[in-house]
């Protein structure tokens, strides 16, 4: 089964950490305000589709991404979308890959990385899925952060000398 090859392969990225094989959430408000005082480790995590929509959740250190998103392109998934995420409090932006696949052996996949906010710089994924050029394009618009290695990072939505970012949090408009 795929989702449980995938699962091994993922967890040799976090060697020194014991992946948890199953994720038992409380959907409590109090739960849901513990989880967000404290930002989530990197390690993998595996999540009931039918809550999430996905199956796998990995947080990845950036120098970590391009490994991580080389096994899901050798285990044939197809890359659905990227986007970020502003954690201003944290002073962190996230960069978030949604990945499936073609066939009938369902299991969708989540890479997270978080930057400094000061400094938002990840490699850029299209040399392995060239479709990921306008998603890149689409998050540097938004969220201002960098794809180092991207071929034609330049504004895709905005204008060309847009010195903004609308997507963070302190975006005055």
């Amino acid at each position: 089964m795929i989702l449980e090859k995938t699962k091994l392969a993922l967890q040799n990225l976090f060697p020194a950490l014991e992946t948890k094989e199953a994720l038992t959430e409380d959907t409590s408000k109090e739960q849901d305000k513990k989880t967000q005082k404290e930002p989530r480790q990197n390690g993998l995590l595996q999540r009931d589709y039918s809550v999430h929509g996905y199956h796998l959740d990995a947080q990845v250190a950036a120098d970590q991404l391009i490994e991580a998103i080389t096994i899901l392109d050798e285990a044939k998934y197809f890359i659905e979308s990227i986007t970020g995420v502003d954690w201003i409090k944290e002073d962190q932006l996230e960069v978030i890959y949604d990945f499936s696949r073609y066939d009938f052996d369902l299991c969708r996949v989540v890479i997270r990385t978080r930057v400094d906010r000061k400094k938002p710089i990840v490699p850029s994924i299209t040399g392995i899925y060239a479709g990921a050029n306008w998603h890149e394009r689409e998050t540097h618009d938004f969220f201002g952060i960098k794809f180092t290695g991207h071929p034609h990072l330049i504004p895709l939505l905005l204008p060309e000398d847009a010195d903004f970012h609308p997507l963070l949090k302190d975006f005055k408009a």
